[in-house]
């Protein structure tokens, strides 16, 4: 797995993958390598929004600290 990847590259490159393995014509043992490469690129993907999801938590709460001791009342869910 290339972890120098993008997200955006990994998610192309797995829909890429997806269409072939749903075309009908890949040999059982390519379809296995591609499954193989769509699990990786699975667990790419899952990481870089994970990471993406602690990033955005961290801004909410720095962005809640904020407002506290500016004493601004939170934003409105």
């Amino acid at each position: 797995m290339n972890d120098e990847m993008t997200f955006e590259q990994a998610r192309d490159e797995l829909e890429a993958i997806v269409r072939r393995l749903e075309d009908g014509h890949t040999s059982l043992d390519d379809a296995l390598k591609l499954w193989e490469r769509g699990e990786q690129l699975h667990e790419l993907c899952r990481a870089k929004l994970d990471q993406a999801e602690e990033r955005v938590a961290v801004l909410l709460a720095r962005m809640a600290e904020s407002r506290a001791e500016a004493g601004s009342p939170p934003p409105a869910d």
